[in-house]
């Protein structure tokens, strides 16, 4: 008979605070992870309905449903067995301070890549991928901009934190190459004129196969250094209605984790999910889509980087 001293101490739900069930770490560049994941909880800059701040903590508890499975279909290898990951937790900021916030993230990001670490984040509403890329920009140089909503954020006007402009200042700053960059599942209305991005619009999108999409991501980054981010309203709502500014005619999760599936061999530095608003949410469908998205993006992360034999 066995007794509970023999019994395995694994239990499914029982303290798991990190993503994916991995470990908490307060002084990550100090580890020997090859990736870090960091929650980013904000949403001062949200233009539409708020709540993104309490994403990453939906995301972390989602992540627990993909977790049990050593290797998780249609991967042919154990993620956990592949590459080292530490949690570390949510980044700490003066609260009501946008601007304390964005220099914490970009101080934060640029001590973990200089470690020789990759960042895996999750936010938050959009904004927060801004000083994520300018970190990333210090490391890697001017990038090519992978990015999966609903809406192009690369308005002019709106205020300095604002989630709905970092993709018109960042090339301004030198971050990334709009004509090397495309964004997925666009269905709002913008100023086509210097916009300068390859926009593969929503109902584009759902009239192609997930291949054909990623032909043509190919085709326009080549070889350039990746920034992926994926806010979550890029899907349609009836995946994931746990978000700030919802937009019908959305893509499928199933496409959505094709297309990521398809990025493999490509130069990928940096990847972020954003937008997850659980007050929103049913049945954490929403921050279960978030954690799988940021899942993918690590499998085709360890697949780059030669990790898988």
């Amino acid at each position: 008979m066995t007794t509970i001293a023999e019994k395995p101490d694994y239990s499914l739900y029982s303290n798991a605070f990190g993503y994916l069930r991995q470990p908490l770490d307060f002084k990550p560049c100090d580890s020997d992870a090859d990736v870090v994941v960091i929650g980013l909880p904000f949403d001062m800059a949200t233009t539409g309905r708020s709540g993104g701040r309490m994403g990453p903590d939906a995301i972390r508890r989602a992540s627990v449903n993909l977790a049990w499975e050593d290797t998780r279909w249609p991967w042919d290898f154990s993620l956990g067995q592949t590459i080292k990951m530490v949690d570390a937790g949510d980044l700490v900021f003066n609260c009501g301070d946008a601007a304390d916030f964005t220099e914490r993230v970009e101080a934060f990001a640029t001590k973990v890549l200089d470690s020789g670490k990759a960042l895996m984040s999750f936010g938050g509403d959009h904004f927060v991928t801004l000083p994520l890329l300018r970190a990333h920009h210090k490391k890697f140089g001017t990038m090519a901009l992978l990015h999966f909503d609903a809406h192009t954020d690369t308005y002019s006007q709106g205020s300095k934190f604002d989630h709905g402009t970092m993709f018109f200042h960042a090339p301004k700053e030198g971050l990334v190459d709009p004509e090397r960059s495309v964004q997925v599942g666009i269905r709002t209305d913008y100023t086509k004129e210097g916009h300068g991005y390859q926009v593969i619009d929503a109902a584009t999108a759902n009239d192609l196969t997930a291949e054909q999409i990623v032909e043509q991501i190919k085709a326009r980054v080549g070889d350039m250094p990746l920034y992926v981010t994926f806010d979550i309203d890029c899907l349609d709502p009836a995946f994931a209605p746990g978000t700030g500014t919802p937009v019908c005619g959305g893509l499928t999760s199933d496409k959505a984790m094709k297309i990521i599936r398809g990025l493999r061999g490509m130069n990928i530095v940096g990847m972020d999910v954003v937008e997850v608003a659980p007050s929103y949410d049913h049945a954490d469908i929403t921050a279960l889509a978030g954690a799988t998205l940021g899942y993918e993006m690590l499998h085709v992360w360890a697949v780059a980087k030669g990790l898988v034999k």
